[in-house]
């Protein structure tokens, strides 16, 4: 309703039928690899792309405005059949083909096959994600083809046969990690949390942060802040969480006074931290983990002390903006939220996520883990059925689920497993054509090798200047690319540079991670941002860029564990400490500068020497954290004399 980008096919009576039972079986064809499944690669990974082919085609029509019920062109009919019959091709002769790849035996009928599903793939990949990794992925094809053909003298044949055996049948191109972690691990987590929020978890949240922060200072802001955070830690979706919990906690905001700009890129600013928040991280951090070859765990982990300082500063910020409104109206500052539900009867709706991360911290296997989620969250789900006292109009409420309770019906899980397939079909796809870029650039040409020396050249080896590039290469790619694709293109172009100035592997992963996430919520493309403004009623650019003012600590965050590894839990547990201190305190003055208020408000001036004062807390150097800590504390205590003088007068 409220995401100015979704453009999917309309589906009415029996077809509607059939298109769901599609869905719902790929998500059950996924649970049953994921638990019993022991295929080859060269079975498991093209079968499961060859799915999301049929998925995906039957989701999204070939351009927007093309809302004809129930209906699918010609051409793509011939998109879908041609490309998934390409990948279950290689599933059916894979055992043949892993023997003649070796010798790089692949016949000739063989490589138009492979054409066909590249060209699917990312035809498709057009239409959920956009032009822009299009045209980046073209690129890279382009360039591949001229180097084979004119810089190895392969002819144009040949360049066209080297290059697709490599991107199609080869386990590094289109199947590649990023892929494989999906297949793996990702579409389960999005099964996962389809159930959640229709089994009441997200309901459970919002009543939760209400419960915990609707009578503080800003309380609706607040409320929105943690339920964001909350639903974050397991949706991992900015867009999603926003319609979930932007719903109710937007029109709360302003009903209290808050302008609809400002309550709307509050929303986006909180769900768009999710993506950052452990255990999930916006699906991010599973492929970070299989890339560099660590536990999962120890990567949540990692991350909690930046994320935890991202919401501490929009804590601080939404309070003081509170404060600042209520002191220009001389009213009190917010009435208290009512909580309609008690939460202690409701508690049980937590298992699924605790098990969850009891099943990982044990050594589970995260697709394990994550199917032991499910099945707790369908456990939970027969209980919500007696609590809710669905006995009273038994088939009715099995069937439809209990409106006023949080019983999900068949329909409701029905329906998330056909969310988890969708969703699994717009993370699958553009993941795989980043398989490409990666493929291109690390194995068939070197590519990432000449970029790194030029980076590092035009940065001169200066590790701030090569760290602005690649924020701002980042950026870029984040703001036209999903979050796990610029990731993924950000890997590969920028980390290996990061990597050569001395900069640690998690810690170059990280910093490429957040740049990738941030660029959500900046203008002109800030999907996070527009969403919550269509829910606000709101201008979308002036909600946009608000909402990168008030989260201007997630873009400073990876400077400060670039400079001090320490907050990422990189060090002795003194070092950890103290950088997490010098990270708050920090965080701390930064929301003062954004907010322009602490006891009173504050001129520019003031506001500009706070923002200054929080720059000193990104390196850990003694003397610039003495200095800004100083002069940071002069300006608290002169505030707190002259508000003390202007309440006395």
């Amino acid at each position: 309703k409220y995401d100015r980008e979704s453009n999917v096919r309309i589906w009415t009576g029996w077809q509607k039928w059939v298109v769901q039972s599609i869905m719902a079986a790929f998500a059950v064809f996924v649970i049953y690899v994921t638990l019993f499944a022991t295929w080859l690669d060269l079975v498991r990974y093209p079968s499961f792309l060859g799915c999301v082919l049929l998925c995906g085609y039957l989701t999204f029509p070939a351009k927007k405005g093309m809302q004809r019920a129930n209906h699918i062109p010609w051409y793509d009919w011939l998109f879908m059949l041609l490309g998934a019959g390409a990948f279950f091709y290689v599933c059916f002769f894979a055992k043949d083909l892993t023997i003649r790849l070796g010798l790089l035996n692949i016949r000739s009928y063989e490589i138009i096959i492979g054409l066909c599903g590249i060209i699917s793939c990312m035809e498709l990949c057009r239409r959920s994600t956009g032009i822009p990794i299009l045209c980046v992925a073209g690129v890279f094809v382009i360039y591949t083809l001229y180097y084979y053909w004119f810089g190895k003298g392969l002819g144009p044949a040949p360049a066209i046969r080297q290059l697709t055996i490599g991107l199609f049948f080869q386990t590094t191109g289109l199947l590649t990690t990023p892929i494989q972690v999906c297949a793996k691990f990702i579409v389960v987590f999005i099964i996962f949390g389809a159930f959640l929020e229709r089994t009441g978890i997200s309901n459970f949240f919002i009543n939760m942060a209400n419960c915990v922060a609707g009578s503080a200072s800003g309380g609706p802001a607040k409320a929105a802040v943690l339920s964001s955070g909350l639903m974050g830690m397991v949706s991992g979706s900015a867009v999603a969480n926003v319609a979930t919990t932007g719903v109710m906690t937007i029109p709360m905001m302003k009903k209290i006074g808050y302008e609809p700009e400002e309550a709307g890129a509050i929303e986006a600013v909180a769900s768009t931290g999710g993506q950052i928040m452990p255990p999930i991280m916006g699906v991010g951090a599973f492929i970070m983990a299989e890339m560099l070859g660590v536990n999962y765990l120890s990567i949540a982990a990692d991350a909690i002390i930046p994320a935890f300082a991202y919401y501490f500063g929009v804590f601080v910020l939404v309070s003081a903006l509170a404060k600042k409104r209520a002191s220009r109206s001389k009213q009190s500052e917010d009435a208290a939220i009512e909580v309609k539900k008690p939460l202690l009867p409701r508690l049980y709706l937590l298992l699924p996520v605790v098990v969850l991360i009891i099943s990982i911290m044990k050594g589970f296997s995260l697709m394990r883990s994550g199917m032991y989620g499910i099945f707790v969250c369908l456990a939970c789900n027969v209980a919500s059925f007696f609590i809710d006292k669905g006995t009273k109009n038994v088939w009715t409420n099995i069937v439809n689920g209990i409106q006023e309770g949080n019983f999900a019906g068949l329909k409701q899980l029905w329906n998330s497993m056909m969310a988890g397939a969708k969703s699994a079909a717009e993370i699958a796809i553009p993941t795989a054509a980043c398989g490409i870029i990666i493929d291109i650039m690390t194995e068939q040409t070197s590519l990432a090798t000449n970029l790194s020396g030029v980076i590092a050249g035009l940065g001169m080896s200066n590790l701030f200047v090569a760290l602005l590039i690649a924020m701002i290469g980042c950026m870029l790619l984040g703001m036209a690319l999903p979050t796990v694709a610029a990731y993924l293109v950000g890997v590969t172009l920028f980390v290996p540079t990061l990597r050569s100035l001395g900069i640690a592997p998690l810690v170059a992963n990280m910093f490429v991670f957040y740049y990738g996430i941030m660029a959500q919520i900046t203008p002109p493309v800030c999907v996070a941002s527009y969403t919550a403004a269509g829910i606000a009623g709101a201008d979308a650019m002036k909600t946009g860029l608000r909402g990168m003012l008030f989260a201007l600590v997630g873009f400073l965050c990876p400077f400060v564990f670039v400079y001090n590894p320490a907050i990422l839990l990189q060090g002795t547990v003194i070092e950890i400490i103290i950088g997490a201190a010098q990270l708050l305190v920090g965080t701390y003055f930064l929301a003062l500068a954004v907010s322009g208020y602490f006891k009173r408000e504050l001129p520019v001036w003031m506001r500009l020497v706070f923002f200054v004062v929080a720059l000193c807390f990104i390196d850990p150097n003694w003397v610039t954290t003495l200095i800004g800590l100083a002069v940071g504390l002069a300006m608290v205590a002169w505030n707190v004399l002259a508000a003390k003088k202007t309440q006395a007068a």
